[in-house]
């Protein structure tokens, strides 16, 4: 290879490198406004927004580990506020979450987990959810884990919010289920990761109990099964085929 060709090799791959630097801060600047126009929305129902900071810290390294789990050292402190439980008006909410993979139809109960509910219908309305990855895949507990803007397990939508909410007192998710990825051993730090069970499985709980249990699918679980059953890339929990959310429509 000439000395020309080298450099015209090496100008590429540096220009593919600062187009995906570039576009990675765009969507980080993109969630930061979403998240200002949900904070404005949580002010008009009474809440008080006093800040904005991302970093959830829901992604273990172990896949023995409990769904989302992570060490609480490792979390950034938010200031934001979440949604008004309000907002979820302890009704029945029903939608469609858009994979790259397939639709979902799912089931949303605002009765029996209001503030898990208030913020997912919020977030979804404001499109914050559409285009991000579901970054883990755990074969072990069999969930698939999405909502993270950073897509590496360690970003949320700027606020935490807790207790857990309609944990399964026997430690039980039954397939379909929809539940909230948290920090383990802390109840209040909820944000934008959510885990779907697309096998029966137990997830034990731990000092700060379950796991919220905030809604089912109804239709299409195949599609979680299939993204399951082509595994993980080697050395890590991302599904081997990158799963992207394009769109999540709830009603």
């Amino acid at each position: 290879m000439g000395s020309k060709t080298r450099e015209r090799a090496y100008e590429r791959r540096r220009h593919t490198k600062h187009m995906a630097r570039l576009a990675k801060a765009q969507q980080r600047r993109r969630r930061t406004q979403v998240v200002a126009l949900i904070a404005v929305g949580a002010l008009a129902v009474g809440g008080t927004v006093t800040g904005l900071l991302l970093g959830d810290g829901l992604l273990p390294s172990d896949p023995s580990t409990q769904a989302g789990d992570t060490a609480a050292s490792d979390v950034t402190p938010t200031t934001g506020t979440a949604p008004d439980p309000a907002l979820a008006e302890g009704r029945t909410w029903t939608g469609t979450m858009a994979l790259s993979a397939g639709t979902l139809g799912i089931e949303l109960d605002g009765a029996a987990a209001p503030q898990a509910v208030a913020s997912f219908t919020q977030l979804a309305a404001a499109g914050f959810f559409d285009g991000l990855t579901c970054h883990r895949l755990s074969t072990a507990i069999t969930i698939l884990q999405c909502g993270d803007p950073y897509g590496d397990g360690t970003g949320g939508p700027g606020y935490a919010f807790g207790p857990v909410e309609n944990a399964p007192a026997d430690d039980v998710y039954p397939a379909g289920t929809i539940a909230m990825a948290r920090v383990s051993g802390d109840p209040f730090s909820m944000g934008s990761q959510f885990f779907i069970v697309y096998a029966d499985t137990s997830i034990p709980s731990d000092v700060a109990g379950g796991y919220t249990v905030f809604g089912q699918v109804t239709s299409g679980l195949d599609v979680v099964q299939r993204i399951a059953d082509a595994g993980t890339r080697s050395g890590s929990e991302a599904p081997a085929e990158t799963v992207t959310i394009e769109k999540v429509e709830i009603q």
